[in-house]
């Protein structure tokens, strides 16, 4: 695992660029990509400069790595977040595969494996909404485990979810943890060290040459 550490107000920009590159380069070899991204608001400018990078949007699928059930519109659901902080501009062309509905799994198969994964990380160590406790946790973060998607409800958490699961999380070609002060770095470290039942721990082990966009 490799870690890139940059100013707080280039952490998102610096992402997009290297993802854009991404892209294109999978653009180039066969004509289509795909990228899973995260919710919450970190991610918002990362979200916002990727948007803005020139590259052909028509051939590209862009996914969530989590999504909370509730109403498209509502403050707490990521669809509405990436729409408007990504798909706007050159990039509203992009097609947009959302967890909702009855049709989620058999669509996120068909985007595997994916050409990029941008994760995020909480101080409890979990990633998408593979969260500590979880019931079922640790089929979920099998690699070999039957489903690219899974319905589940996090302890303590306000809403239901559906999460990528470690199949589908750990496929990608390109894979990004993107995270941002101190709480997030020493979670980081205690799960690559001590907690190896961690869902940070357990994508990361799985996913390829991951790196890890560091700011203060």
């Amino acid at each position: 695992m490799k870690i890139e550490t940059h100013a707080a107000d280039d952490l998102g920009s610096a992402l997009a660029r290297r993802v854009a590159e991404d892209l294109r380069a999978a653009l180039d070899a066969k004509g289509r990509a795909s990228l899973a991204v995260p919710g919450g608001t970190t991610p918002a400018p990362f979200l916002k400069a990727l948007g803005a990078e020139t590259l052909d949007w028509s051939q590209v699928s862009v996914t969530l790595t989590d999504e909370r059930q509730v109403p498209v519109g509502h403050p707490r659901s990521n669809q509405s977040l990436v729409t408007q902080h990504l798909l706007q501009g050159d990039a509203a062309i992009a097609t947009f595969v959302p967890l909702l509905g009855d049709d989620a799994e058999a669509a996120i198969t068909a985007l595997l494996p994916l050409d990029i994964c941008v994760l995020g990380m909480g101080d409890d160590m979990h990633t998408a909404s593979l969260f500590p406790g979880t019931k079922g946790l640790a089929d979920l973060l099998d690699p070999d485990t039957a489903h690219s998607v899974a319905a589940v409800t996090p302890p303590g958490a306000d809403e239901p979810r559906i999460t990528l699961t470690a199949r589908a999380l750990g496929s990608a070609a390109h894979t990004y943890l993107l995270i941002k002060g101190a709480g997030k770095s020493a979670a980081l470290e205690k799960a690559m060290q001590e907690e190896d039942t961690a869902p940070i721990r357990a994508i990361l082990d799985a996913a390829n040459s991951p790196v890890v966009f560091y700011a203060d």
